[in-house]
């Protein structure tokens, strides 16, 4: 298991939001996300790599990744913020260190610097054969907003 953030959740069910956050949204039910584990401050989510994921090459496509990495660290910071609230992403930033490959890619979204309007989290995606190469990390800063 990830080492868990020190952050208290301001929403008691805040699982149930991170749920949410990967049915309610289209395009990461049909590229096959899945959140495996969440805690206050963390999500962890594993997709199983397809041939539509691919680029020319054979490698998983940068914009897999980052969406990956995008949407592990909106459900991250989405533990930690206050019912009727959601997280959308201001500004997101990823270094694609390798080529990413393997059965499957695991992302880790850790809570860097929670806040009551902005909240940085950062992403690391793992892939490759075993499933532990770091292929790309990423620092996400998110809006704290409510809905209209």
């Amino acid at each position: 298991m990830p080492q868990l953030p020190d952050f208290p959740p301001a929403n008691p069910d805040y699982r149930r939001e991170v749920e949410r956050i990967f049915q309610a949204a289209p395009f990461i039910r049909a590229l096959g996300a899945e959140a495996r584990e969440i805690a206050p401050g963390l999500c962890v989510t594993r997709l199983a790599v397809r041939q539509d994921h691919q680029q020319q090459d054979g490698f998983v496509h940068a914009g897999v990744q980052a969406t990956l990495a995008d949407h592990t660290a909106g459900a991250a910071g989405a533990t930690l913020i206050p019912e009727g609230t959601i997280v959308l992403t201001a500004e997101f930033k990823i270094n694609l260190l390798r080529p990413a490959s393997g059965p499957e890619l695991r992302c880790v979204g850790r809570v860097l610097k929670p806040g009551r309007t902005l909240i940085v989290v950062e992403s690391e995606v793992y892939g490759g054969p075993g499933g532990e190469a770091l292929v790309a990390k990423a620092t996400v800063t998110l809006a704290v907003v409510t809905p209209r």
